[in-house]
């Protein structure tokens, strides 16, 4: 059967990325697929109110209090009137939210458990366990995810993670990869082979963040570029670490070998990465890596790190693996990939009709479906009821910090009392549905 859905998560268009691209691809499938969807995320710049993407994907931009890197400030309370009002007006049956570091995909996840509704959590990332801001996380996703329906990771090693870090019931873990438009990553056509012994391209593209590997990168271009004198770099994106690559640049006069293009449009990433005949990912952490599948579609030979979830996303005839966060590793493997395109080793022709067969947005909507049927089908009356929700929350954590949530979820819960007599369900007007033709069932709406 359709249902309403709500996306929610501070990071969506116009900031580009991961997580962005993965929330609105799914959204668009879903819609095919016959449901409603809308997104809720906070003001960009301009972008305050609603607005409506491709196929009448409706965006709430409210506007909240950015913090830092388009995180919202967190209060954990103050949300709940506007969310309550857009999920009542929505008619929404099941919060879907995004991010482990999205203060909105967290606030959204108690909101709508306190009001009974079905709730679901995409994980994108891994954390760890010694430094102070993966402690807070991990602790925030103890009393988020106490009272969640299911959860979704984008690779096993995520999934681990996760349990790992909350503590959740590993059946409520599933598994759904990140996927990839393959029409829109062809590769490059060529009228005749090209001799890899006269000019290889390596590209980079990412955030320039220490996390990306960023530090690495900037100690690993010159080595290669004084190993091999006929190798030039193309390295696309944005980030604290963009004026390192300047000095870089400056520092081992590369100016003609190291392109440095800063942020690119994503629409215009197929046609950086078809100038390349490797891609480059040094990676610290990663639970899947996109961007990967992205240029193996395009035809490039993959040369990254072993971190989290990546050694999951292709075959190893696509890839090059420094097992390693080092730059004598990368450097090895880097080494090793382009040996094995001179002396054709590799044949990187077959890689998109590949690519096209493995990941499929598609195939990530219907198997998100069947999450959503799982969640109505195994549902207990006892799971939204908030007494039994506030005895989860105490014995969630045996250390003091279930005092913490407990006192969190009963002002939560009186919260939502007084706005129910404050601003009664019966006097927010209702929204009428975008018309949706779906691909497999006809259109209908369901009411909450």
């Amino acid at each position: 059967m359709p249902y309403n859905i709500a996306m929610i998560c501070d990071f969506f268009y116009p900031q580009l990325g991961g997580v962005e691209f993965h929330i609105y691809h799914v959204a668009q499938k879903l819609m095919q697929l016959g449901h409603s969807v809308i997104i809720i995320t906070h003001a960009y710049q301009d972008r305050i109110g609603i607005r409506y993407l491709t196929n009448g994907l409706k965006v709430y931009h409210v506007p909240f209090l950015v913090l830092v890197r388009s995180t919202t400030f967190p209060t954990i309370f103050s949300s709940f009137p506007i969310i309550r009002n857009i999920l009542i007006r929505e008619q929404i049956q099941i919060v879907h939210s995004h991010g482990s570091v999205s203060t909105l995909a967290h606030e959204s996840i108690v909101h709508a458990n306190t009001m009974g509704l079905r709730t679901v959590f995409t994980d994108h990332s891994l954390y760890g366990f010694r430094s102070l801001g993966s402690i807070l996380v991990n602790k925030l996703l103890t009393f988020t995810l106490t009272n969640i329906d299911r959860v979704i990771c984008v690779s096993n090693t995520c999934k681990e993670n996760m349990i790992i870090r909350t503590n959740l019931e590993p059946e409520k873990v599933s598994v759904i990869p990140n996927a990839v438009i393959s029409q829109d990553f062809k590769p490059r056509e060529m009228s005749e082979k090209k001799d890899y012994s006269k000019s290889i391209t390596i590209v980079v593209i990412g955030r320039l963040f220490p996390n990306k590997g960023a530090d690495l990168l900037t100690k690993l271009i010159p080595k290669i570029c004084n190993a091999h004198p006929e190798i030039k770099f193309i390295v696309a994106g944005d980030g604290p670490r963009f004026v390192n690559f300047q000095q870089m640049i400056e520092i081992f006069r590369l100016q003609k070998r190291v392109e440095l293009l800063g942020s690119v449009p994503h629409e215009n990433v197929r046609d950086v990465m078809c100038k390349g005949d490797i891609y480059l990912h040094a990676s610290l952490t990663e639970a899947f890596g996109t961007v990967l599948v992205e240029a193996a579609s395009c035809g490039l030979l993959i040369v990254t790190t072993t971190v989290g979830g990546i050694p999951e996303v292709l075959p190893s005839h696509m890839t090059v693996f420094a097992h390693e966060t080092s730059v004598s590793s990368l450097f090895n493997a880097t080494n090793k990939a382009i040996e094995s395109l001179r002396s054709g080793e590799i044949d990187t022709t077959t890689f998109h009709s590949d690519v096209a067969q493995f990941y499929n947005w598609l195939d990530v909507a219907e198997r998100t479906v069947t999450v959503y049927d799982e969640i109505f089908k195994k549902s207990n009356i006892n799971d939204k009821n908030w007494i039994y929700m506030l005895k989860r929350y105490y014995y969630r954590d045996k250390q003091w910090s279930r005092r913490l949530y407990t006192l969190c979820a009963v002002v939560e819960y009186m919260l939502c009392i007084f706005l129910d007599w404050f601003y009664p369900r019966n006097q927010i007007d209702l929204a009428i549905k975008w018309p949706c033709h779906s691909q497999n069932t006809p259109s209908s709406q369901n009411s909450s």
